[in-house]
């Protein structure tokens, strides 16, 4: 009982927060017509973000990861780094600016941000390479489907790795 009013009380707080400093989504819901949304879209606002932002890098990395691979006939391992750079720039920047609210204050915070950030995707760059050796390589999947089906497994480490390590918000 006492933890689920501890958690009421942090939604709540995360609700004022983001209806005192609005951003261009939060404009947006406020739209008539879309205002009916808000208290979900505030509730779940993170979340939303984060799947929209998501989608987004995943189109970017699919895409960069085709065009090296099918247009430039590239190794699917070298193709798929070229995107996973890509794609990462692409994240740090929205996850910081609309996603995780990142404030950080001084060189040393914003350089431990990027470094735990950067770091996370290069844990789950590997993950997505053994997906793509093993399916790709050894047992000759299509690499466009295998690549696919492992953005879906990446885009959830990532939203695991940033929402508790990289942004958490401190107390």
């Amino acid at each position: 009982m006492e933890q689920e009013k501890q958690i009421e009380k942090q939604i709540e707080k995360k609700v004022e927060k983001n209806i005192q400093k609005k951003d261009i989504f939060d404009k947006i819901m406020a739209l008539p017509g879309l205002n009916i949304f808000e208290s979900i879209y505030y509730k779940y606002k993170e979340v939303l973000l984060y799947l929209f932002f998501g989608g987004l890098t995943t189109v970017i990395s699919i895409g960069s990861y085709s065009y090296c691979d099918v247009a430039l006939h590239m190794n699917p391992l070298v193709a798929n780094i070229i995107s996973w750079i890509l794609a990462v720039l692409f994240a740090y920047v929205t996850n910081k600016i609309w996603v995780f609210n990142a404030e950080r204050h001084g060189v040393k915070e914003v350089f431990l941000e990027i470094i735990n950030f950067f770091g996370g995707r290069l844990f789950t760059l590997v993950v997505e390479e053994v997906i793509l050796l093993i399916f790709i390589n050894k047992l000759h999947f299509n690499s466009i489907l295998v690549k696919v089906a492992a953005q879906f497994v990446v885009v959830v480490l990532n939203y695991i790795i940033s929402k508790l390590i990289v942004f958490r918000e401190k107390e």
